[in-house]
């Protein structure tokens, strides 16, 4: 579940109905399009929608299953959908461009679903791998280079190390099973609410060192964007409100808003690893989607361009926008 395995390259869906371009739509009818399969990470979405919450403020909500995890916030940029969930180092990636604003899409933050990192180094317990220092010589799994890179270099520096000083493993995304055959001795981009549940199911117990605890800046993980020019801040407003509901009713009712979730998503949702993933979640969600704390949007994006990650300086109130 780490950042870029939301992104890895699929084949786009024909099926699904936002994609024609241009195609009517009444005012209250509205496309959220999620950033990876349905998870316990879009809990507040599914509760707003099953509970009719949304629908009690005159809004028709569809959330969306992308066939291509990368392709919602290209997608809303180009207006073919309304809301995309989204990462902030990803939106802030968007923004600048690869090194010229006119590859930058037109995208705004309007809301958070989780504030907080979920990114995380997690190794098995009992292992070699008891504090940072002991990477030293020792393997990495990681699964797309780039921004993992940036987090895990960042991560060692505070353990006087560097890249130079770890053997990084490209292990195609499955972070679990490469811990598991000890093919890597750490991973890097695993997700702490569903990668230490993966290895609990196999009987195995993990370490999870947090990013932000060791050199990386807080960020908020879960984001909702939509297209800047087309912003309908009444509608966003109201989104959000029903958003802060639900999560207030699913973290006072964890069990009923299981068997909600579990009942919309089918047996495919409601597996052994979503159901443990879920209390681990709920703790995780933001409080009020629509709080937006700027400095912490400033302070990542000079950690990226110092990364060489971006080339340009982007104002950020021209990406993000806080809705009361």
């Amino acid at each position: 579940m780490t950042l870029h395995r939301r992104h890895a390259v699929a084949a786009l869906s024909l099926g699904v109905p936002f994609l024609a371009s241009g195609a009517a739509r009444a005012a209250d009818k509205v496309t959220i399009l999620l950033d990876w399969f349905l998870n316990p990470d879009h809990a507040a979405l599914v509760i707003a929608k099953t509970r009719g919450l949304f629908a009690k403020r005159g809004l028709e909500v569809d959330l969306i299953v992308p066939a291509d995890p990368s392709a919602p916030p290209k997608l809303v940029a180009a207006g073919k959908g309304d809301y995309a969930v989204s990462y902030q180092p990803q939106l802030q990636l968007f923004v600048a461009g690869s090194d010229r604003a006119s590859d930058a899409l037109p995208l705004v933050r309007v809301g958070a679903l989780v504030d907080r990192p979920l990114n995380s180094l997690v190794a098995l317990a009992g292992g070699p791998i008891r504090t940072l220092p002991d990477l030293k010589g020792r393997k990495v799994g990681y699964s797309v280079a780039g921004f993992e890179d940036a987090i895990l270099a960042a991560m060692l520096e505070t353990a006087g190390l560097t890249l130079k000083d770890v053997t990084l493993v490209n292990v195609n995304f499955a972070l679990t099973t490469a811990l598991k055959s000890k093919q890597v001795d750490a991973v890097i981009g695993a997700f702490r609410n569903f990668e230490l549940n993966d290895l609990e199911i196999e009987k195995l117990k993990g370490v999870a060192f947090m990013v932000e605890t060791y050199g990386v800046p807080m960020y908020d993980e879960l984001i909702l964007v939509a297209r800047a020019s087309s912003l309908d801040v009444a509608r966003t407003r109201n989104i959000l409100a029903a958003i802060r509901e639900a999560t207030e009713w699913l973290r006072a009712n964890p069990d009923a808003a299981w068997a909600a979730f579990a009942a919309y998503g089918g047996k495919e949702v409601a597996n052994e690893l979503n159901r443990r993933a879920w209390k681990d979640t709920l703790p995780l969600l933001a409080a009020d989607p629509a709080a937006l704390d700027r400095a912490r949007y400033e302070t990542f994006a000079k950690f990226l361009k110092g990364r060489g990650l971006i080339k340009r300086d982007v104002p950020v109130d021209s990406y993000v926008r806080e809705i009361r």
